[in-house]
């Protein structure tokens, strides 16, 4: 019999975080041990997987029927992107763990600022005027 992998399907609008650990460095270079860190309201870590988005509802003909098992459902896509850096309210993320690693769910709502590495092709290329 074939070994069973599992996975983590993350649903709605919600995003799947592997939260930051370990120690904070501040402005002035001094390293803040975790246990300090817990009274901050905002919490960080990197995206690992996004849910399909906010439902959207199928506009409806008053003549047709209002339920239609053919229809597929459709998503307003998130911001969020798998790499990304989310910032977002800590009270809001539900811890978990899934095999022996953690995991925060964190619903789109409380997310406050996404960092995202892009190439730049133009700076890249020479072509970005020097300062």
């Amino acid at each position: 019999m074939a070994d069973l992998k599992k996975r983590l399907i993350v649903v709605g609008d919600r995003v799947l975080v592997r939260p930051e650990t370990g120690e904070e460095r501040t402005g002035a270079g001094l390293y803040l041990p975790q246990a300090a860190l817990s009274s901050r309201q905002a919490q960080g870590g990197w995206v690992v997987s996004v849910g399909p988005g906010v439902p959207i509802p199928e506009p409806v003909d008053l003549d047709e029927e209002i339920y239609d098992e053919q229809a597929e459902p459709r998503y307003l896509k998130l911001q969020a992107q798998e790499g990304d850096y989310a910032l977002f309210l800590k009270k809001a993320a539900v811890e978990i763990t899934f095999e022996k690693k953690q995991y925060l769910i964190v619903p789109n709502a409380a997310i406050l600022v996404l960092i995202r590495e892009e190439w730049d092709s133009a700076r890249a290329a020479g072509d970005w005027p020097s300062a």
